[in-house]
């Protein structure tokens, strides 16, 4: 049962790297013609919706889903992942798809890095070795003194450190509060602290844009949906790993789509990237296990939205 469970997982996390990828090249569509805050924060309202109706339909509604021990973290979290989307979103355009993924697969392995600093786990040899190769590919992806080399790098780097200290903070939060309510001050907290910028920033849409705007809403929804269904019938060391097919499918609309080259220096410097973070997941997957069964408590697994939204 549990093995029907796993695959069934796994294909979850599949469709959910399909949706969020195309979901990232209207982001891009979208944020090349306007304003970047505006895009986000229409996109935030129907996310914000679509989570205030799900927790409505948990038991106890929304008093008991909204109870938090941790309301300043909370809203941090929720404000510093729809700055992180901003970033993310200016990266695609900047960038282009194909290399801002692959500069963003490394998140993993900052958060393996940090997750002794903020949580106090405890980061063995092996995982550092992985940690420290792993930052080598990014270098082998940035290509000091070449082409892709620029501000536009950076921002795409600025965007993975953002993700992992968010995955580190919820990991944090969930030791305390259930996976229901940090998602719900993830889309709430979010719409609120996006809104005056994004009608700051409001200009006029035309009528296509605007259902492509619509398809980015629904995606966006969908996709988180996808992601909260994947957690629930599989754990997430089985079906994290595959969260870095987004790199494979974003990177083919890119190409297709946008135009975007693949670099072979990009190509080596992200299978080299990807290969290290699949290291590090499964060793925190080990050490989960062993601390299991010598009876200790185990780190909450990652809470809905983990993989890279954008």
């Amino acid at each position: 049962m549990r093995e029907q469970n796993t695959r069934a997982g796994i294909l979850l996390m599949i469709a959910t790297t399909l949706v969020f990828s195309a979901q990232d090249g209207i982001s891009r569509h979208l944020a090349g013609t306007y304003n970047v805050l505006m895009v986000v924060t229409v996109r935030y309202w129907f996310f914000a919706a679509f989570v205030i109706a799900l927790s409505a339909r948990r038991k106890g509604g929304l008093r008991k889903v909204a109870a938090t021990r941790l309301p300043w973290l909370q809203c941090f979290r929720g404000v510093l992942l729809v700055a992180e989307i901003c970033v993310t979103v200016v990266a695609f355009v900047l960038l282009g798809l194909v290399e801002s993924h692959a500069v963003f697969a490394c998140y993993p392995l900052i958060v393996a890095a940090l997750s002794g600093v903020v949580l106090g786990e405890n980061v063995g040899w092996r995982r550092w070795t992985a940690i420290g190769i792993g930052f080598l590919g990014v270098l082998v992806i940035l290509e000091p003194g070449g082409r892709v080399v620029s501000p536009a790098a950076l921002v795409a780097l600025a965007a993975a450190l953002m993700f992992a200290l968010y995955g580190l903070l919820t990991r944090y939060a969930g030791r305390i509060d259930s996976a229901a309510t940090s998602f719900f001050y993830t889309g709430v907290a979010g719409a609120v602290a996006i809104t005056p910028l994004g009608l700051w920033a409001w200009e006029p849409m035309s009528g296509p844009d605007w259902l492509w705007m619509s398809a980015l809403c629904v995606m966006g929804a969908t996709g988180h949906y996808l992601l909260i269904r994947a957690y629930e019938v599989a754990e997430a060391s089985a079906i994290q790993p595959f969260s870095f097919l987004q790199l494979v499918f974003a990177s083919a609309i890119g190409m297709t789509v946008f135009g975007d080259r693949l670099e072979p220096n990009v190509a080596l410097g992200a299978a080299i990237v990807v290969t290290a973070a699949l290291f590090t997941l499964w060793r925190e997957a080990l050490a989960r296990r062993r601390s299991r069964r010598a009876g200790a408590s185990s780190p909450a697994p990652a809470a809905p939205g983990s993989a890279p939204p954008g």
